[in-house]
């Protein structure tokens, strides 16, 4: 059985005309009668630190094309009016995406859309983490990177690569084998700082809350996210003047875990009666055992006891927070309800068969969707729970001389109302809403553009500088590339 990807539209000719050019950010036309005024600002020495958003990590992966459409280097554009100098970002070898580990993939290719929904771009990637190209960089943002990354020695060590300890972008473009990111951002004696705190919440929210690959997420103790916040935004502010520090996205209210449905496992009726008949019973009559035996209870049997349906059935998930009767020979799994959320990345993965001499072992049916592609109720409330403490701590951790921008305000109001600027209504929706890439989690070019306007605007009521005047239009940057750009 194949599942077909589902609420996604077929036709698409629309969406590949005048939307695919890669835009040089470089080339600005301001009106002739504009006279920048950087106001109480100092941009002529703009660094920016942060993670995947700020690297231009796009289309789940960090491809050259996205870079040059970065926030930080549409920032660093308009700032160049004003006064900014040179800036410069640690750009891959291709628009394939991913990188190497000594002739080993360790990330893939980005994401296009290939009409169904989305899918990998043909090619390999060619960037070599082990090929240094030293910086410092202007943009010393790394994809994925955690705040306690930032200050970390060890974070851009070929030792700590080999180890698997290391950031393989960051190895690539540290300083020195002995770097930190926030040492490489103060070395270019930077004016102006803007700071994205930290991929924690993301990579705890988008690898399913599993712990997978960065472990649990930590606000506390020593190597917790705050520890990371408050040392990158001490340090900085020490040396630099003037400052942006954003708020961090919750991720379970992205496109990633808001495009499948819940019950998108769609079944015949002969299908159905066969799993009913012979996968169903032995379990529900194991549950309603233990129920007997006082282990558990007759709303938990109503949670786990397993049915299938003629048309949409929930997908069949692990769930942690069940009992464990693993003793009894009891899997903890249950079917998804409403309150779940399936991860995009799942689509690939329901429906198949993985071993063709079983072919009712079905991902999603009759072999549990990993905990790495859901989201349970349970993990949702975590996850929001430490996103607001977070960037509440965040807030309140902004130096004098410094501004808060509330990009997390930003993310929330995209999915939830919509934002409309220069005439495009940026939705929460994947693909057509214009702002979430392929990954459903970083902004596509447009998204960018769209961050570096608000956050323009921001700069401007902060330090009275008139950048957002420049003409800044976000219509002049693609929402998607094609394969083989």
């Amino acid at each position: 059985m194949k599942i077909k990807y589902l609420l996604l539209s077929v036709l698409v000719l629309a969406l590949w005309s005048c939307e695919t050019d890669v835009v040089n950010p470089n080339e600005s036309y301001p009106d002739q009668y504009y006279d920048a005024d950087s106001g109480d600002a100092d941009f002529s020495s703009y660094v920016a630190m942060g993670e995947s958003i700020t690297a231009g990590f796009s289309d789940n992966s960090l491809f050259a094309a996205a870079q040059m459409n970065s926030y930080p280097n549409i920032l660093a554009e308009y700032m160049s009016l004003a006064g900014g100098g040179e800036f410069t970002q640690p750009y891959v070898d291709d628009n394939v995406g991913g990188i190497n580990i000594g002739g080993n993939e360790f990330w893939g290719p980005r994401f296009f859309f290939n009409g169904a929904g989305p899918a990998e771009v043909s090619g390999s990637p060619s960037t070599e983490a082990t090929s240094v190209v030293p910086g410092p960089y202007n943009n010393m943002a790394m994809p994925f990177a955690n705040a306690i990354t930032f200050v970390a020695p060890g974070v851009g060590s070929m030792e700590g690569l080999m180890a698997g300890l290391a950031n393989p972008w960051y190895v690539r473009a540290a300083s020195s084998n002995g770097a930190t990111m926030v040492g490489d951002a103060l070395m270019q004696e930077p004016t102006f700082v803007t700071l994205v705190p930290g991929h924690d919440f993301a990579n705890y929210g988008l690898f399913g809350a599993s712990g997978f690959p960065f472990g649990p997420l930590e606000l506390e103790g020593p190597t917790g996210m705050l520890a990371g916040v408050v040392g990158t935004i001490q340090t900085l502010s020490a040396a630099v003047p003037n400052g942006v520090i954003t708020t961090l996205p919750d991720p379970t209210n992205t496109a990633t875990f808001n495009t499948v449905p819940y019950n998108s496992i769609p079944l015949t009726g002969e299908l159905a009666e066969m799993l009913n008949m012979a996968l169903a019973p032995p379990y529900n009559l194991g549950l309603l055992a233990a129920q007997g035996a006082g282990l558990i209870s007759a709303d938990e049997v109503a949670l786990r006891s397993l049915v299938a349906i003629s048309g949409n059935n929930p997908v069949l998930i692990e769930d942690e927070d069940l009992t464990d009767l693993s003793a009894l020979g009891l899997p903890s799994i249950r079917l998804a309800n409403a309150n779940d959320k399936i991860s995009l990345f799942a689509l690939p993965v329901l429906g198949s068969v993985p071993d063709p001499t079983n072919p009712l072992g079905i991902w999603g049916v009759t072999i549990p969707a990993p905990d790495l592609f859901v989201l349970t109720a349970n993990e949702i409330e975590e996850i929001q729970t430490k996103v607001s403490a977070g960037n509440a701590a965040i807030a309140a951790s902004v130096p004098s001389g410094w501004a808060l921008f509330d990009l997390a305000g930003l993310y929330n109001e995209i999915v939830t109302t919509g934002v409309s600027e220069d005439e495009f209504n940026m939705t929460g929706d994947l693909i057509f809403g214009g702002f979430f890439g392929m990954d459903g989690y970083n902004p596509t070019s447009r998204g960018s553009a769209l961050i570096a306007k608000k956050m323009l605007e921001a700069i401007d009521a902060t330090w009275g500088s008139n950048l957002s005047e420049a003409g800044l239009d976000i219509g002049d940057y693609p929402t998607n590339y094609p394969d083989g750009i």
